[in-house]
This record gives C-alpha cells, sequence and structure tokens, in this order.
C-alpha cells in the first residue's frame, strides 16, 4: 500500500482523533501510537493502526519513526 501521509504530516496529526487499531484500541494517534508502543515493549504484536474516515493504515517504519517523534524508546 502506497504511503498516504509524509512524515511530517503523520507527526502533525498525532493530536487527530479517528485511529484506531486492531487490537481496540481507538482515540487520537498518540493514544493508538502508545498503546501499540506498550504492546511492543511486553514483547507482543504492536498491531496495525489505520485511520478510520479514510481509511490509512500506518506501516511499521511509520509507527517507530512517530514512536521517536513522542519519545518513546524503539
Amino acid at each position: 500500500m502506497p504511503n498516504k501521509y509524509s512524515d511530517d504530516e503523520l507527526r502533525s496529526m498525532v493530536k487527530s482523533t479517528g485511529w484506531k487499531d486492531d487490537k481496540g484500541t481507538s482515540g487520537t494517534l498518540e493514544d493508538v501510537l502508545k498503546a501499540s508502543h506498550q504492546r511492543r515493549q511486553s514483547g507482543e504484536n504492536p498491531s496495525l493502526i489505520r485511520q478510520l474516515e479514510n481509511e490509512v493504515e500506518l506501516d511499521m517504519l511509520q509507527i517507530e519513526k512517530l514512536w521517536r517523534y513522542l519519545g518513546l524508546p524503539v
């Protein structure tokens, strides 16, 4: 799937609502990123993240870049 947003666009959307992962977490992109990061830290699959309105899926590289942007250890 082609990336729909640049890294800068995604960083600017961290506080935007309408995001969900395949583990049931929803809310802002930051909320979903932090939940996926916690899962990864505990050895679980971090899950897919989707923007509900546009059905945009973030790939793992984008998710890791955003974790770094939020100051979360990778």
